[in-house]
C-alpha cells in the first residue's frame, strides 16, 4: 500500500505462540489486501480490472465489495468520495485506494481481537485502530488507552491534539504530508489547501473515509456527516 505498517501489543504476555500466530495472521491480511488492490503493482487484480484484462466478475469477491462499499460513501458523502479517480492520463478508472487501506486494517484487526488480557494497535501511516480484548483487566498497562498524537499540519513538528482510543479509530486526511492528493469530484481538480480533517470513531474503514470526503467537500457533506454520530470531526 505503499505505506509502513505496524502492529503494538500490551499485556502480561506477549510472548506466546497465541500471539505471534494472531500478528503473523493480521499482517497475512495486510498482505492478501495489498495483492489484490494496490495501484502501484502491476500485477495486482485491480491493476489488471484497470488496463481490462480482467472482468470484475473474475476478481476475488473483496473487490466487488469494494466496489460497493465506494458506491455507499459517495451516497453518504453527498458525492465527496468516490472511486472513480483519474488515472495518469486523466481518465477516471476504478480506483478503491481510499477506502481499501482502513478496511484492510479492519480485517486485519479480527485476528488480533481474541487475544485473551492483551490491547493492541494497528498504525498505518499514521491512521490509527486500537483495541482490546474484553477480558482486559481494568487497570494495568494494558487497560490504559492508546494516546493518539494529531499532527499540527501547519507546524509538522508540533502535535495539536492527544486522541486517548481504547476501541476505535483515527483517520487524518489533509495536504501537509503529500501535497495536493486528494481529488475533489465536485471541481475534478486536487484540493490544495492547507489544513487537515481527523475523523475518531468505532472503525478506521469509514473514519478514513469521511476524514476524506470532508477535507474535500462542502455543506451538503458536512451535513450529511452530522447525521453519522457515532464518528467526530476534528479540523486543523
Amino acid at each position: 500500500m505503499g505505506m509502513p505498517m505496524s502492529i503494538h501489543l500490551r499485556g502480561c504476555d506477549l510472548t506466546t505462540t497465541e500471539v505471534e500466530k494472531a500478528v503473523a495472521a493480521a499482517y497475512q491480511v495486510l498482505a492478501r489486501m495489498d495483492e489484490i488492490f494496490s495501484t502501484w503493482a502491476s500485477g495486482s487484480q485491480v491493476s489488471r480490472l484497470r488496463r481490462g484484462e480482467l472482468a470484475i466478475s473474475d476478481c476475488d469477491p473483496l473487490v466487488a465489495q469494494a466496489a460497493r462499499i465506494g458506491e455507499q460513501a459517495t451516497e453518504a458523502t453527498r458525492g465527496a468520495f468516490t472511486t472513480a479517480l483519474p488515472d495518469a492520463d486523466g481518465r477516471p478508472r476504478f480506483d478503491p485506494t481510499g477506502l481499501v487501506k482502513g478496511w484492510a486494517v479492519d480485517l486485519a484487526a479480527a485476528q488480533l481481537r481474541g487475544l485473551p488480557g492483551v490491547s493492541w494497535c494497528i498504525n498505518a501511516g499514521g491512521d490509527v485502530l486500537a483495541g482490546r480484548h474484553h477480558h482486559v483487566p481494568p487497570v494495568g498497562e494494558a487497560a490504559a488507552p492508546w494516546r493518539i498524537g494529531i499532527e499540527n499540519p501547519h507546524d509538522r513538528s508540533q502535535i495539536a491534539r492527544i486522541v486517548p482510543l481504547t476501541d476505535g479509530a483515527v483517520a487524518t486526511s489533509g495536504t501537509a504530508a503529500r501535497g495536493a492528493h486528494l481529488y475533489d469530484p465536485a471541481s475534478g481538480l486536487a484540493v490544495g489547501r492547507p489544513g487537515s480533517t481527523s475523523v475518531i470513531g468505532p472503525d478506521l474503514l469509514w473514519a478514513d473515509i469521511w476524514a476524506t470526503a470532508l477535507f474535500v467537500g462542502g455543506e451538503g457533506t458536512r451535513a450529511a456527516f452530522a447525521d453519522h454520530t457515532a464518528y467526530q470531526a476534528v479540523d486543523l
